[in-house]
């Protein structure tokens, strides 16, 4: 439940989320592509991820560790049912259905 919990927390599973490719992230990218989150709660939640093993370093930034990997690749079948359920937004195109 430990890892349950640190996920429910804010932008938790979003680090996780930015750190899914292949290249590292160093700690400004990473907080680009978190849109606004603060520098103190990033590097909370990056630490607290690293803790718990999800998150490392390597000569390039920040990246998913095995553990982390492992954790992306169960998130992917939740993220595809959430696309089939998400309202499309006005003006926005249909999506399609696959």
């Amino acid at each position: 439940m430990e890892l349950l919990d640190l996920l429910g927390r804010r932008w938790a599973l979003r680090v996780v989320w930015e750190l899914r490719g292949d290249e590292g992230l160093t700690f400004r990218e990473l907080r680009g592509r978190c849109d606004d989150v603060s520098s103190s709660v990033l590097t909370e939640r990056v630490r607290e991820l690293s803790e718990a093993g999800v998150v490392g370093r390597d000569e390039s930034g920040y990246v998913l560790t095995p553990r982390g990997r492992e954790l992306f690749d169960l998130l992917m079948p939740l993220d595809a049912w959430a696309r089939r359920w998400v309202r499309p937004r006005p003006g926005a195109a249909p999506r399609s259905r696959r």
